[in-house]
């Protein structure tokens, strides 16, 4: 069975090393800890019932409690399944910021660094163009850059 485990925001890394920790110093029913990518403030674990669960989270530090019902290995797919393609942004692109600090600015790409899924960018419609370095997944393309 798996549970959604609220913790801290940002503790997620924490939280399921001390959990691990705990798992090894002690027979329990734990089969495993998952730190789902996007899902800020959770982490998911698979026991054997919901009782075992309890008894690994009791009295953690940045544990804030347990979702009441579990999940299916159905709707755990669902969840960790990835929910939109990575649209290829190269450069010369022409980006618009949906978040972060830049959101409604249009940006002309530089450079991409598809290993750190980041992009320098520069930024449209300022007084000062200065090279920005941001994620590409904060932005979407509404004009590709024209082939030779």
């Amino acid at each position: 069975m798996y549970f959604i485990v609220r913790v801290t925001a940002s503790q997620e890394k924490i939280t399921s090393d001390i959990l691990q920790n705990k798992i090894g110093n002690a027979n329990q029913d734990i089969y495993s800890i998952v730190m789902p990518y996007g899902m800020r403030g959770y982490i998911i674990v698979e026991a054997k019932d919901e009782i075992a669960c309890r008894e690994l989270i009791m009295n953690e530090p940045h544990v804030k409690g347990m979702l009441p019902s579990s999940l299916s290995e159905a709707d755990l797919d669902k969840m960790l399944a990835q929910k939109k393609e990575i649209q290829e942004i190269g450069v010369n692109d022409v980006v618009e910021f949906f978040s972060g600090p830049y959101k409604g600015y249009k940006a002309k790409v530089i450079k991409v660094n598809s290993a750190k899924e980041e992009m320098t960018v520069l930024l449209m419609d300022v007084p000062v163009q200065i090279p920005v370095t941001t994620k590409a997944n904060m932005a979407k393309i509404i004009q590709k850059a024209e082939s030779a």
